[in-house]
């Protein structure tokens, strides 16, 4: 009977050690400084854009943002009007932004797409090239856009999944510049930064999802009947009737893991959806002629879009259209160019 009693004693203990583990950890993250967890160092790194070779334990006494990223996101890209200003606005502050580019699509381990996309975008912050999810994997991170804030101890402060939140980000950033102006007696600005370049979306009103057109990416079926077959080359017909939020193609189209590319000299992309902007990732030569609800896209054509038409030459993202209200609308994409990639669409 002791023995039993002994073995109960120790188990007791046991759990109520696990206990008072827990929330001695859950407390630490809201209110103790000193036992937020360090921010991991940069890994794997592939390449280095507005910067030599970057490292934060040599940004000790700095306040450090870092944003990952990619360049084909829309989110990640309504997100750089805000990046932008912060770091102009903070960086002799003692702000450090590091925008850690990891890519969704292989294309986008490309330097030089990645440079451009750079230049396209106005960033004159440090970009590191995160191509084999190295850093993106020390951070256990699973999503594009996320912002880290790190303090002057190298301690994650702050994090963020996604677009918004742009006020509460930036009195983080004041609250932590603060700490480090009262720890070196300085001063700095603490009014909240209004980008004239940055796009206002109403989430609620967007009624269709983000459609991959890869097999190995894809949420949602491809609306043909034959729908997604891995590696095959597949001949493709719209059918009479279509069911909103699906993507339906038409023309020859090899399935390949992270796209859909055209194998005939024509094609076709069918999408009834509902939003206000629509964009898509797409490469490769070719033209494409955008029609809404049976009309040519007029006024509601995109910024990428000229006399109704898209040309596509390098892989990035290409905004086709641009309403002034959010609808549900029937969009058409004519494709006209053999080897045409289209990787997803976007909304807005």
């Amino acid at each position: 009977m002791n023995k039993e009693i002994l073995i109960i004693l120790i188990l007791a203990s046991l759990i109520l050690s696990t206990v008072v583990g827990l929330q001695i950890y859950t407390g630490s993250m809201n209110s103790t400084k000193e036992l937020f967890d360090k921010a991991p160092e940069l890994q794997g790194i592939a390449g280095y854009i507005n910067t030599e070779p970057i490292k934060l334990e040599g940004l000790e006494g700095k306040v450090v943002l870092i944003d990952f990223w990619t360049y084909s996101c829309i989110n990640c890209i309504r997100t750089l009007p805000y990046l932008n200003s912060w770091y102009e606005k903070y960086s002799d502050d003692g702000l450090v932004v590091i925008g850690v580019h990891t890519p969704e699509f292989e294309f986008e381990k490309n330097y030089d797409n990645v440079l451009a996309a750079v230049r396209e975008y106005n960033i004159k912050y440090p970009v590191v090239q995160d191509n084999d999810y190295k850093t993106w994997n020390a951070y256990e991170n699973k999503f594009w856009p996320r912002k880290y804030l790190v303090d002057i101890d190298s301690n994650i402060r702050y994090d963020h999944i996604g677009e918004g939140a742009y006020e509460e980000t930036e009195k983080v950033i004041q609250k932590l510049l603060k700490e480090r102006a009262d720890k070196f007696d300085l001063k700095m600005a603490e009014n909240i930064s209004n980008p004239a370049s940055a796009i206002d979306v109403d989430f609620g009103k967007i009624g269709t999802p983000e459609l991959y057109l890869g097999y190995g990416f894809a949420r949602v079926e491809l609306g043909n009947e034959e729908g997604f077959q891995p590696e095959k080359t597949i001949e493709y017909k719209v059918p009479s009737s279509i069911v909103p939020n699906t993507v339906y193609l038409e023309g020859v189209w090899k399935n390949n893991r992270d796209h859909m590319e055209l194998f005939s000299e024509k094609g076709k992309i069918v999408l009834f959806y509902s939003a206000k902007d629509v964009n898509i990732v797409a490469g490769k030569n070719s033209i494409l002629l955008i029609s809404l609800d049976g009309q040519l896209v007029g006024e509601s054509r995109g910024n990428d879009v000229i006399n109704n038409k898209v040309l596509v030459r390098e892989q990035r993202l290409y905004n086709i259209v641009s309403d002034i209200d959010y609808n549900s609308r029937l969009l058409e994409i004519d494709v006209d160019g053999k080897g045409f990639q289209i990787y997803t669409f976007t909304f807005g």
